[in-house]
């Protein structure tokens, strides 16, 4: 073939056909297996059998690979630094939110609000537009609100003289107890006087050394109540627009995802969605019904200030585990002070039964299973809440881990269930170490046999 003007030929490769195109003649074609069989030992007779010896198993580790780790160890490792990825994450975001509290917490009570008046403005809305729905749904419950802070307030205002008088007779009939009473110390009401009148004194002497603190004190608190005023009326502004437009909202959010995700955020936002919206509308018919429960007690037993402590109830609902008994118990000692210790006990015994009502009747009919935690998770998540954002994180701990687990639950696909009774674990400890002795028998076998057979090679 000529290329470039010169002539460029095939060499012959060993084995092939010629260059020239003939047939290969049968000595120029060499049998490369028999070759290899010619150059490969001969097994002869028994007497002159080559012995092939084993590798021993030391020799075997030492030829492997120093970085070549097993494959249990790679996956888990893996899974160590995503979950390390993970705590990044939420740590950071947590981070974020402590930066951003007050906007943190006006889109929270935006939430809560509107998971609230949701299903009232879409009654609303088959009946007229969904403008004048959501105005009157805002401007009725703004109404409620007030309704009760100025029932609240008249409350408190008619009945502090005689709040003042009963707690005045309170205090003298504990100092009476304290001075006839069956205690094996008694105090006079001269040394208890003395000793209230010491700590006035040593409070006024406090007062006025830290008289600047306390200035600068009182004024970050004016700031505090101007900051709790923006709050509610960014959440009242940002619900405004959730009630309004929140499809739409939601629906450009979804746009902005890749196609291939879509689907997926979708599910997981709505059953995350769905407990969130279930827990919020129940936390609230629960506090109603507490709040409305503790007053109907207060009132039939005569406690002062039964309207301010129904509230107080209501408030601490939203606190679980803790905030409702906790409000209640402020009003057993008011009960106490106002009506003594018969009054204290009836309220007690009310307060009992309330709990009593919401935890076996109200709890899982208002709740159901939109929200199916543990009482194991949810006083570990109040508890982890407290100590990370205080009064907030105890608020919003059971909220989160609610929607934490619908959205895993929503994207994760279980395996099936472990049907029957689970294994000992003292059988298991034992299994696992009879397969540890007969690992290391049959490692001391295998090496026993290495040496012995390297031994009569060398013999």
């Amino acid at each position: 073939m000529r290329l470039f003007g010169k002539v460029r030929t095939r060499r012959p490769q060993p084995g092939g056909p010629p260059a020239d195109g003939s047939a290969p003649s049968p000595s120029s074609t060499p049998d490369r297996s028999l070759a290899r069989a010619a150059r490969m030992p001969r097994a002869s007779s028994s007497a002159g059998r080559v012995s092939v010896r084993r590798m021993p198993e030391r020799a075997k580790h030492a030829e492997r690979d120093p970085f070549d780790v097993p494959r249990w160890l790679r996956r888990y490792g893996l899974m160590a630094w995503l979950l390390i990825g993970i705590v990044i994450v939420v740590a950071m975001v947590v981070f974020a939110t402590t930066r951003i509290q007050a906007v943190f917490i006006a889109v929270f009570l935006a939430l809560v609000i509107t998971s609230v008046l949701y299903p009232v403005v879409s009654a609303l809305a088959r009946v007229m537009p969904r403008a004048l729905a959501t105005a009157v749904a805002m401007l009725g419950s703004l109404a409620v609100v007030a309704g009760i802070l100025t029932y609240v307030i008249s409350s408190v205002a008619g009945q502090w003289e005689d709040l003042a008088d009963q707690f005045g007779q309170g205090i003298d009939d504990i100092f009476e107890f304290l001075e006839t009473g069956p205690l094996p110390v008694h105090f006079t009401q001269a040394e208890i006087y003395d000793w209230i009148n010491g700590l006035v004194a040593e409070a006024q002497e406090y007062v006025s050394q830290n008289a600047g603190t306390l200035a600068g004190q009182v004024l970050s608190n004016a700031g505090a109540v101007a900051l709790i005023f923006t709050v509610l009326a960014l959440s009242i502004f940002v619900t405004v627009f959730f009630l309004l437009r929140g499809g739409d909202m939601w629906r450009w959010f979804i746009n902005q995802l890749p196609a291939r995700s879509r689907e997926s955020v979708h599910r997981a936002a709505s059953s995350g969605w769905y407990t969130f919206a279930g827990y919020a509308r129940g936390t609230v018919i629960i506090a109603t019904a507490d709040g409305a429960l503790a007053f109907i007690l207060l009132a039939i037993v005569g406690v002062p200030l039964a309207a301010p402590l129904a509230v107080l109830v209501f408030i601490g609902a939203f606190i679980p585990l803790i905030g409702a008994p906790a409000a209640m118990v402020i009003a057993a000692v008011v009960a106490l002070a106002a009506g003594g210790i018969v009054d204290a006990l009836v309220v007690t015994i009310g307060i009992a039964l309330i709990g009593q009502i919401e935890g076996h009747l109200l709890q899982p009919l208002v709740m159901g299973r939109q929200v199916s935690l543990h009482p194991v998770v949810v006083a570990l998540g109040v508890t982890a809440g407290t100590f990370l954002a205080g009064l907030l994180g105890a608020i919003i701990a059971i909220p989160l881990l609610a929607v934490v687990w619908a959205v895993y639950s929503a994207l994760h696909v279980p395996d099936p269930p472990v049907e029957g009774e689970l294994p000992d674990p003292r059988g298991i400890a034992e299994g696992v170490q009879r397969r540890r002795q007969r690992h290391n028998e049959s490692a001391d076998a295998a090496a026993t046999e290495d040496s012995a057979s390297v031994g009569g090679v060398r013999g």
